[in-house]
């Protein structure tokens, strides 16, 4: 039963469902309307909202007349028309209810939902025009500092931005306004920090946002100082160590005399020893003590001001160091440790003078040495110490400058000028000042600026061009100088090269050790230009080759040929000719003009004298003759040489110049590297063997 009647239930609704359906679409052709309608807020008074739709003969009016004069609506003929501007800030939609009637009287009831569409109309506003936080030097990187939004009545997102951009904070993201660390915070470096907000209601890199507004706030961050450094002793310089300041000081030196106690404060240099906190903003009070190097009890120091006070004289010469500590009183573990130099000297007797009560002097220019006018000689400033008798006065300590002036320096007693000033004359006072006891002594400088005397008539552009000529030509004739050295240098290379592959060629030819080789022609080509054609070797190019050795066999048969070097000789090369009866016949007696032939390096062009040189001298006296046997573009010469009849030789031997006695000299392969000529036998000895001489080519 309850299956049967839930399905009545639902077969009615829907039954009833339909039948209203009907009866409204029925209805609905006397008028009709639309259910909701946007319309933008900010509008134009009299517009027109939406529009009615009635059939003939139906009017239409508000089911509830207004009461209020703000409504903000009113029926003109079949249009809703808006009376005012419409805000969506105020109210975002908007209720009319309309009773269309027809002739009938029949009667429809519809209901127009006005929706007010927002318009970015407002801008963004921040709770205060200006905000101050405190952040700590030591918050981390990281840390949020603060929070600050903006509002928008609108209800857009808003986009923050921080104005100057800062690089010790920055902000979480464009639309999250969190002031975040950006890096480390240094209070002794950066105080405070002022920085704008602004926040924007439309993107910040929108090309074309439409209506935008913005709106700015000032955040004053104020930096906390922390006690995190220890006490700095002044002076002291600053150095930076990964993000962490440092200062470092270089100690305190003072004098005392031997034997004497300092009364009062002992001065120190560079100033007074003292230390402050490294936390300026805290400002610490700190106390001092001596740690260490004041064993005899000579020192004491006062603990609230750091002043070093002598309690008795010290009684040995050298050096004493003291380790003062300076701390925090209210916090002893930030300290900081100084050295406190102080040397016991012996007293000074004598104060440092100068020779002259006051010093004159020329200068120039800067860099010149200045001058002493009266001696024309450069001005030496001297101050003596009578405490050094052992040097004449000299004290190595002592240290000179210009009082009130940096114009000026001296550099061991002499005065020069570090900057150009105008002509004048300058009144100054010179300071001389022992570095070992802090004694002084003054005297008047006086110093006249001169101008530099420039010679009249200086050189210009073309003197200089002129200048310019001259070294070009001489650099040119330098360059042609250098490029006939060269020529030269390479043509007497290749003499050196004909005459090793000569060498070669004679070395390649040779048989053993134990005898001489065959035939080896050395040509000295010095004779194939000769100008005495007459001369015995000269009537061909060739005729001066130099035989080394003949083979052994050859040599038994054959006579051998010497050239008989002879004043204005005009002998045939047959009359010259050598064999065993010729040459037994010229022992003669040296009664007529003595012929030398000579042996040298250096071609001899004195009348009467015919030589050949050998790159080694050779004495012209020693009476030696070389062989010179022409080579083989005069082999039908020679053989017509042999052939001669017998009497020809016959008048020869009796010709009215006969053979001068000469040694012959021979050639062999061992001495052609030695460079020298050897006579090896004596012809008065052995008169029927040959003289052998080695020589190098």
């Amino acid at each position: 039963m309850d299956g049967i009647h839930l399905h009545f239930t639902v077969r009615a609704s829907f039954s009833l469902l339909l039948l209203i359906l009907l009866q409204t679409s029925t209805e609905a052709q006397i008028c009709s309307a639309p259910g909701r309608v946007k319309f933008p807020e900010n509008n134009t008074v009299d517009a027109v909202v939406a529009n009615i739709s009635v059939q003939p003969g139906v009017s239409i009016a508000f089911t509830s007349p207004p009461t209020s004069p703000d409504y903000p609506f009113r029926l003109d003929g079949h249009q809703l028309i808006a009376t005012r501007v419409l805000d969506y800030e105020t109210a975002k939609d908007h209720v009319v209810q309309i009773t269309c009637r027809d002739s009938t009287n029949f009667k429809l009831d519809i209901i127009i939902i006005v929706l007010v569409t927002n318009l970015n109309d407002n801008p963004p506003v921040f709770a205060q025009s200006s905000f101050s936080v405190n952040v700590s030097e030591l918050s981390p990187k990281g840390k949020c500092v603060d929070h600050f939004s903006a509002s928008d009545a609108d209800g857009e997102t808003l986009y923050y931005e921080l104005k100057p951009a800062s690089d010790l904070f920055k902000l979480r993201s464009t639309t999250v306004p969190d002031l975040l660390v950006e890096k480390p915070l240094d209070y002794d470096k950066v105080k405070n920090v002022q920085l704008i907000l602004y926040a924007q209601d439309t993107p910040l890199d929108a090309v074309n946002p439409g209506p935008s507004f913005t709106a700015s706030t000032t955040i004053e961050v104020t930096i906390i100082d922390v006690d995190n450094r220890s006490p700095w002793f002044q002076p002291c310089t600053e150095h930076e160590m990964g993000g962490a300041l440092i200062c470092q000081s270089s100690g305190y030196t003072g004098r005392v005399v031997l034997n004497e106690q300092e009364a009062g404060v002992l001065p120190l240099k560079p100033g007074p020893l003292y230390a402050v906190d490294g936390d300026n903003g805290i400002k610490e009070e700190i106390t001092y003590s001596i740690l260490s190097g004041n064993g005899d009890g000579l020192f004491a120091i006062n603990p609230s001001t750091g002043n070093i006070s002598m309690l008795k004289p010290a009684d040995v010469l050298g050096t004493i160091s003291l380790t003062v500590l300076a701390a925090q009183k209210n916090n002893s573990y930030q300290f900081a440790t100084t050295t406190v130099t102080i040397s016991v000297q012996v007293k000074s007797l004598h104060r440092p003078k100068f020779q002259e009560s006051q010093y004159e002097s020329v200068i120039t220019g800067v860099g010149d040495v200045a001058m002493d006018p009266k001696s024309k000689e450069p001005l030496r400033i001297v101050a003596i110490d009578d405490d050094y008798t052992a040097t004449g006065g000299l004290n190595p300590h002592i240290t000179y400058s210009i009082k009130g002036s940096s114009d000026f320096s001296i550099i061991n007693g002499y005065l020069f000028m570090t900057k150009d000033l105008p002509e004048e004359t300058l009144s100054l006072q010179v300071v001389a000042r022992d570095t070992t006891n802090d004694e002084s002594a003054s005297a008047q400088l006086v110093v006249e600026v001169k101008a530099a005397i420039v010679p009249s008539g200086g050189y210009g552009l073309t003197d200089l061009a002129a200048v310019g000529a001259t070294l070009g030509v001489l650099l040119f004739i330098c360059l042609v100088v250098i490029a006939v050295l060269v020529c030269n240098m390479r043509k007497g290379k290749a003499d050196w090269r004909k005459i090793y592959e000569t060498s070669m060629f004679r070395s390649s030819l040779g048989q053993g050790s134990g005898g001489q080789k065959e035939g080896i022609q050395y040509t000295n080509e010095a004779f194939q230009n000769d100008e005495d054609g007459d001369s015995t070797g000269s009537s061909s190019p060739t005729r001066g080759s130099v035989v080394a050795a003949e083979e052994p066999q050859k040599a038994a048969g054959a006579s051998l040929i010497y050239e008989t070097t002879t004043q204005k000789s005009s002998l045939p090369l047959h009359a010259i000719l050598d064999d065993n009866t010729s040459q037994a016949g010229s022992d003669k007696s040296d009664n007529e003009k003595e012929v030398k032939p000579i042996l040298t390096k250096e071609r001899r062009m004195d009348e009467g004298y015919k030589s050949v040189w050998f790159k080694e001298d050779i004495d012209p006296d020693a009476k030696e003759e070389v062989v010179i046997i022409p080579d083989s573009r005069e082999s039908d010469s020679e053989e017509e040489v042999e052939e001669q009849p017998s009497s020809s030789r016959e008048e020869d031997e009796d010709d009215d110049n006969p053979r001068i006695k000469t040694s012959r000299v021979m050639f062999n392969d061992a001495d052609v590297d030695s460079g020298l000529g050897e006579k090896m036998e004596d012809p008065a000895e052995d008169s029927g063997d040959e003289e052998m001489l080695t020589s190098d080519l």
